[in-house]
């Protein structure tokens, strides 16, 4: 497959972080006095989601003008964690990161909050291995966006992303970047609706160095 830069998804993608944001998130509600526990399986199922969507669907319960500050200091304490404690990371992540960024230029473009990326970088050192970076917690922009801005920032004329959702998928189409689903993550996508498919993230080798 022909690329002159990979941009990668995160959750689902590169990592799994659903234990630790459930746990971070359950302590810092109960830190600020909020009667809140989330689980696993809730914040799993809003991976992948804009803030806003993410807030609406893990607090159905709290009053809407108050989701988004909640929201923003669970996330701040759950940059805090990762940053020191890390993620975990897909199998063979680090070792095919290296071997990718020999060749290219490696991207993330993720639908986080500010930090986020940051921390992925501070608790596993894999900062080296990315060009550029970006998410709606800094430009305001939908994943297609921030995928298009990456493109024309970095000078890319055949960008690919690879993702593990639907939504993922659909932003490709709206970017009109190639996709390659990482069957692994966290959703799922129709044959037809991929350029490319992963069964693990390892694979990505086969895909772009012979």
């Amino acid at each position: 497959m022909k690329t002159d830069g990979i941009i990668f998804d995160m959750d689902g993608t590169i990592w799994d972080t659903c234990v630790e944001v459930a746990r971070t998130w359950s302590e810092e509600m109960a830190r600020i006095g909020v009667n809140k526990t989330f689980t696993v399986e809730v914040i799993r199922s809003c991976m992948g989601m804009l803030m806003e969507d993410f807030a609406a669907k893990a607090m159905p319960e709290i009053d809407a003008d108050k989701r988004i500050p909640y929201l923003k200091q669970c996330c701040a304490y759950e940059n805090e964690y990762l940053a020191e404690h890390g993620g975990n990371l897909f199998h063979g992540v680090i070792q095919t990161l290296e071997k990718l960024s020999e060749k290219y230029p490696l991207f993330i473009v993720s639908n986080c909050q500010a930090g986020y990326i940051e921390a992925f970088f501070q608790g596993h050192h894999t900062e080296k291995y990315f060009k550029d970076y970006e998410n709606p917690g800094r430009t305001g922009l939908d994943k297609a966006g921030n995928i298009r801005l990456i493109a024309q920032r970095n000078h890319l004329k055949a960008p690919v992303y690879v993702g593990d959702t639907s939504g993922d998928m659909e932003a490709c189409k709206k970017a009109g970047v190639p996709f390659i689903y990482a069957a692994y993550g966290f959703g799922e996508v129709d044959a037809g609706d991929y350029d490319a498919k992963i069964d693990s993230f390892d694979q990505l080798c086969d895909l772009f160095i012979k």
